[in-house]
């Protein structure tokens, strides 16, 4: 068989060739000029980043008969040995399929043997953190006290799973995903060297499919190739990934934003005629409105979205999309995508997924309008009116031969009391004092044990509700209202303006009795605490004076002078 798949034929031979690695390349180059290199190293990191490849060359590098070299010369036999696998002395063991005890204590035996090729023993553990705890066990006094002439390199995709023990002897390097940028790079070059040709779009999709890993865009690169004709195109990508084409992604949303059922049930029928996956496309869409919502909130920083290019399409459906909407939609989607995964008839729910957005009613935030005042404020005050009117035709229509004067009262406690309404729904200083100064610990913890309880039912009636209510906590309740404090303004204005009466609801059907809800931003909380505090210990300290005062008797300080207050007893 004398084809080589391309990420067999391109991979790295120097650790300058380790792509997207700079931190850790810089660091070893330094390492081996000064021969200052380690006993042991933890590669750590996703898979198909260059964790094994850099263990070679290192392996190469600490051994070439040039040394000490920043990178190996791959001219010498030693190098070309250890290369071609021909040198005994460079073990690598596969960890999943070599996982007891009985291996590594034959790798424990056998270290103390000298290297018969070359300078240094290499033992490359790939995938160890599947070793069993026995195995760990019998590595471990190997990895503190090896011989002189051994070197130790582990390599992970999961670092969590490994014992501290054995971290902590070992020189970690953390290897990060690698930029579609320099994938596209690297790709670029191969293509050029192979005299290959592909459109950018096409790498670019490609990239993004690898998820930061070489080793799989290498390989959809090489399928890529296979499958076109001459030039590699974007539909030959999507054909072999199974994504659907950006194009096609955003008239899905706007079929969704237009709540045009039909249009998205046909796409979703589309996707499976075509033969992509239901799954993938739930995560495209998913990824698409995480595109929009970082667009709307941070243009600058178009580079790091996942599955989209701005183009007019895209910038025309984003300006006209609520945040409040995406929020939502997103939440769905992440639901339905979860449901998807076991379910034995993905496209149902899929289809499902689109029906239930359609039929979702676009919601707003709070829209600010002359004076600085919400939608809410205007609707009050249109109550306040109402009220008024009520009164006057009932002053009006009243037997009652003096009628103005309690008509009037009515009046005023209509207006007064609507005042507060409006001052405690926007956190007015007065009623929170009110609260303040009747509240118990008792009702509080009462409030604290069953807010978990609120927000699950919460959750269960309306997931944005539940996303706007997270970032509030109980902070002080008297029993009959309790004084939630919100760590973001926008979030306390939704639960105001919006979800009030299903707060209160929950709290109702948790806690077992009516509470008024009361809210506040976190740091005007944290002003007015203080403010009762200083309040109270003033108050405090005035009435103990005024104790003393009280108590103090002329007579009784004159015995007291006399004999001492051990030998001064009161009686009646």
């Amino acid at each position: 068989m004398s084809y080589k798949a391309l990420y067999r034929v391109w991979r790295p031979q120097e650790l300058q060739d380790v792509v997207g690695q700079e931190h850790i390349t810089k660091t070893l180059h330094n390492a081996l000029e000064q021969e200052k290199f380690s006993h042991a190293y933890l590669f750590s990191g996703p898979r198909g980043t260059g964790k094994t490849s850099a263990a070679k060359i290192l392996a190469k590098a600490i051994n070439c008969e040039q040394a000490p070299v920043r990178e190996p010369c791959n001219e010498c036999d030693a190098c070309r040995g250890i290369a071609d696998g021909s040198v005994v002395d460079i073990i690598e063991i596969d960890a999943a399929s070599n996982n007891g005890v009985d291996e590594i204590r034959y790798i424990r035996d056998n270290v103390i043997a000298a290297p018969r090729d070359i300078r240094y023993k290499v033992y490359i553990i790939d995938e160890v953190h599947m070793l069993s705890t026995g195995a760990f066990n019998a590595l471990l006094k190997t990895l503190e006290e090896p011989p002189k002439h051994a070197v130790f390199i582990l390599a992970t995709t999961e670092p969590h799973k490994i014992p501290l023990t054995i971290i902590s002897r070992c020189q970690r390097f953390d290897f990060k995903r690698i930029t579609a940028q320099d994938l596209v790079a690297r790709m670029k070059y191969i293509l050029q060297e192979q005299g290959w040709e592909a459109e950018d779009d096409a790498l670019y999709l490609i990239a993004r499919a690898a998820e930061g890993g070489m080793r799989d865009a290498l390989s959809l690169l090489d399928q890529a190739v296979s499958f076109s004709e001459n030039v590699i195109t974007s539909d030959d990508v999507l054909a072999i990934t199974g994504t659907v084409s950006q194009q096609f992604l955003t008239r899905v949303v706007r079929a969704l934003k237009n709540s045009d059922t039909p249009a998205a049930v046909e796409a979703a029928d589309a996707v499976i005629r075509d033969g992509k996956d239901p799954l993938q496309f739930m995560e495209d869409m998913i990824y698409y409105f995480r595109d929009m919502l970082l667009h709307k909130t941070a243009p600058r920083l178009d580079e790091i979205m996942e599955r989209v290019t701005v183009d007019e399409s895209f910038e025309e459906i984003s300006e006209k999309t609520d945040m409040n909407w995406l929020y939502d939609v997103i939440n769905r989607l992440n639901q339905y995508h979860q449901e998807m995964k076991w379910a034995s008839h993905p496209k149902i729910f899929l289809e499902m997924a689109l029906i239930n957005i359609c039929h979702q009613e676009e919601t707003t935030s709070p829209v600010q309008v002359s004076g600085g005042e919400t939608e809410e404020v205007p609707r009050l005050k249109e109550k306040v009116d109402q009220l008024e009117q009520k009164v006057k035709t009932l002053e009006q229509t009243s037997a009652s031969p003096q009628p103005s004067a309690p008509a009037v009262e009515t009046n005023k406690a209509a207006r007064e009391q609507t005042a507060k309404n409006i001052s405690a729904g926007l956190g007015g200083d007065g009623k929170t004092k009110e609260v303040m100064t009747k509240a118990t610990k008792q009702e509080l913890q009462l409030v604290s044990d069953q807010w978990s309880g609120v927000m699950k039912e919460v959750k269960q009636q309306s997931v944005p509700a539940h996303a706007w209510l997270s970032d509030a906590k109980p902070v002080v309740s008297d029993g009959e209202t309790v004084l939630l404090a919100f760590q973001n303004e926008m979030h306390r204005n939704m639960v105001d303006t919006k979800f009030r009466p299903l707060v209160q609801g929950a709290l109702e059907n948790s806690v077992g009795k009516p509470l008024d809800v009361l809210t506040i931003l976190a740091g005007q909380w944290e002003k007015l605490k203080e403010e009762f505090k200083k309040k109270q210990q003033g108050s405090e300290a005035d009435s103990s004076e005024k104790e003393k005062e009280e108590e103090s008797d002329p007579v009784v300080d004159e015995a007291v002078k006399l004999v001492g207050s051990e030998l001064v007893e009161f009686e009646e």
